[in-house]
């Protein structure tokens, strides 16, 4: 991959990555935005899940749309609305405000998010791609991390207005950045109009791939966020202190960055897509029976027999680390199963709004049976039940692209 290749992909990336960030900022800033919008718990939830709910809805409608307007255009535009919605959000003076302008950002990330693979696809070497569609797979967990850490610290020092300034200002920054680095679509091997909206669409729901990839993604991410997001209230219960357990929670969001970025360079040294995926749904299998299985709580409430503490955290990593694997392999299946050259970012759009509902359906089906059980520790059938589907899912993966090289 030559310079003028690495560069604009590397923009590309942190493009995403300055989306992700905006569907991290809320959690940092929640405790104090209940205060000072006097917000109830219930729109505090429906405000961390209006981003789910964009994905859930608009995934396909809005990778249609990336396909057709054109895929720096969507990007650009996407930067864009995150800027706007930002900085409106900074002067939101009740809890109305700040859910509408929500889902607006949500539909900024989608416009990021859509086309960012199509266009990786077309910056780098193909021998290149799947590194650098590993690398791109790491976008979400590098932003939920960096909000994690540098949110509290930065909305304690200044305010969350200006976390909120602060967030929109990088946005409207990369969407310069794309606008000067980032090839035109006109300058790209397939500058032909793309065919009407309702052919890309049937084409990709009636494919086999497109579904395969979805529904993994979906398997994968109920989970990990069901995890990774309530494991701050698992450390509250289990007495951790605040800035204990904002630690222990980034670094398990951050190590997911290394299944990821691994995952491209594993593609790329020949392991295949269906051994890839297998290891991380088996990894975050074990992770969390090793987690959550041994004990009531997994940090420990002195009344159960089990792991120590500090092993039930490294099971967390490994599950988190290893099942990176599994998004970063995902993306570069969506490149390569769509049904078209057209039909990449629909592909991801379908994918997206998969992954959407697995994170609007996780965390609810996990507290439901956390609250049957009176603890944590019923956990891991939620995500094992979850991982099983993703390895079987992975053999049909597997047969299809045999299938399609003979």
């Amino acid at each position: 991959m030559t310079l003028q290749g690495k560069v604009p992909a590397l923009v590309v990336i942190l493009a995403g990555v300055s989306a992700a960030l905006h569907v991290g900022k809320l959690s940092p800033a929640l405790p104090i935005l209940r205060d000072a919008l006097h917000i109830s718990l219930l729109q505090a939830g429906f405000l961390l899940s209006l981003v789910q709910l964009a994905g859930m809805a608009l995934g396909l409608v809005v990778g249609l749309a990336a396909d057709g307007i054109g895929l720096k255009r969507s990007l650009i535009m996407g930067l864009l609305i995150l800027f706007g919605s930002g900085a409106l959000g900074a002067y939101a003076q009740n809890a109305a405000d700040l859910l509408t302008l929500r889902a607006l950002e949500g539909v900024g990330f989608l416009l990021v998010s859509m086309p960012a693979p199509s266009l990786i696809r077309h910056l780098v070497a193909p021998e290149r791609m799947n590194t650098a569609l590993g690398l791109w797979g790491a976008y979400m967990p590098f932003g939920a991390a960096a909000s994690l850490l540098c949110g509290p610290l930065f909305i304690s020092t200044f305010s969350w207005q200006a976390w909120w300034w602060l967030l929109a200002v990088l946005s409207l920054i990369m969407a310069v950045w794309v606008w000067q680095l980032v090839p035109g679509d006109a300058t790209r091997v397939h500058p032909q109009a793309p065919e009407p909206w309702a052919a890309r669409l049937r084409q990709t729901l009636t494919a086999r791939g497109p579904w395969l990839v979805a529904l993994s993604f979906a398997m994968y991410s109920g989970q990990w966020l069901a995890v990774i997001g309530f494991l701050p209230s698992i450390y509250t219960q289990a007495g951790v202190s605040s800035g204990a357990m904002a630690m222990l929670t980034a670094g398990a969001a951050a190590v997911n960055m290394v299944g990821n970025i691994a995952s491209g360079r594993l593609l790329q040294r020949g392991i295949s897509p269906q051994a890839l995926l297998t290891l991380g749904f088996s990894a975050m299998a074990l992770g969390t029976v090793l987690a959550f299985a041994t004990s009531t709580i997994i940090g420990g409430d002195g009344g159960g027999a089990g792991l120590p503490p500090a092993m039930r955290y490294l099971a967390v990593l490994l599950f988190s680390a290893v099942g990176g694997v599994i998004p970063g392999t995902l993306f570069s299946l969506a490149v390569r199963m769509a049904p078209s050259e057209k039909t990449i970012s629909t592909t991801v759009g379908w994918m997206q709004q998969w992954s959407a509902f697995g994170q609007f359906a996780g965390p609810p089906l996990v507290a439901a049976v956390a609250s049957q059980a009176g603890g944590w520790q019923w956990t891991w059938a939620v995500t094992a039940t979850c991982s099983l589907a993703g390895i079987l899912l992975a053999r049909r993966i597997g047969r299809a692209l045999r299938a399609s090289v003979t």
